[in-house]
């Protein structure tokens, strides 16, 4: 599809998972196509990635950002992949527009992280869509992410995919690294589930949304805690939420638990 000038985009947080999706065919990677093909196409992408975490906010703003392989011990094939999507100075200097007064710094040297190109590398293969990414301030509290989510909102009016990409439930202490695919703890499955109802319920309410649960996650209990032992991999989600409208229908394209203890789950807000 091709974007109209009075389409609002969706924002979309997707459950990267493990780097190697980016290589690989399979029932995630394929929904990430299809999603690609059935929202409107926009005229830039703006990712938040649990990657790029540090104490700044920070705004890609080169033409043409890198491919960053920010891992180690994968296959050469992973190496290899170079995601070439250009940049776009301008979208990075209306998201210093719209943050401001808070100091963003446009940034020369980061590029596109696996976090972003691991998932863009299936939704648009062509790498023709201008792609820029916002760093997570590890200084702030979830709140601080979540204000800035809906101080970014326009941006979906303005033809621009809100992306995060992370996970929900994140705890490689538990993971399974092995060939076998283990069946998922029960805690992940019970926090996905609390977290499903709680984004569901947050949109359809009579006040519109609300994700005070969601935003203060550590009251949530244990599970929450176990799903969510650093918040790097779930900060993302919250400026998806932000940027979600009261009563935007929340769906969940994405589904599935890997390595028993990672949730590829996406999560969609469209008008």
């Amino acid at each position: 599809m091709s974007a109209a000038a009075n389409q609002t985009m969706p924002a979309i947080f997707f459950g990267h998972g493990n780097p190697m999706n980016a290589v690989q065919d399979n029932d995630w990677t394929e929904a990430w196509a299809t999603i690609g093909k059935s929202i409107p196409r926009p005229r830039a992408v703006l990712c938040v990635s649990a990657h790029w975490y540090l104490p700044a906010t920070l705004i890609t703003a080169m033409a043409e950002p890198r491919t960053i392989h920010d891992f180690g011990g994968f296959p050469r094939e992973l190496y290899q992949v170079q995601y070439r999507a250009p940049g776009s100075p301008e979208l990075a200097r209306r998201v210093q527009e719209l943050l401001a007064p808070l100091a963003v710094e446009l940034d020369h040297s980061w590029g596109l992280d696996h976090g972003t190109w691991s998932v863009l590398r299936h939704v648009y293969p062509s790498a023709d869509v201008p792609v820029v990414q916002l760093s997570i301030d590890e200084t702030q509290p979830p709140a601080f992410h979540f204000e800035l989510g809906k101080r970014l909102a326009t941006l979906r009016e303005e033809q621009v995919l809100i992306m995060g990409s992370g996970n929900l439930v994140h705890n490689l202490h538990t993971y399974a690294w092995g060939r076998h695919t283990p069946e998922p703890y029960d805690w992940v499955v019970r926090f996905e589930a609390q977290a499903k109802e709680l984004m569901t319920s947050a949109t359809t309410g009579a006040n519109g949304a609300n994700f005070d649960a969601l935003i203060n996650y550590d009251s949530l209990g244990r599970d929450a805690l176990l799903a969510i032992p650093t918040p790097d991999h779930y900060l993302p989600l919250l400026y998806v939420l932000g940027a979600t409208r009261p009563h935007d229908p929340i769906t969940f394209p994405v589904q599935g638990i890997d390595g028993g203890s990672v949730s590829m789950l996406a999560v969609q807000a469209s008008c």
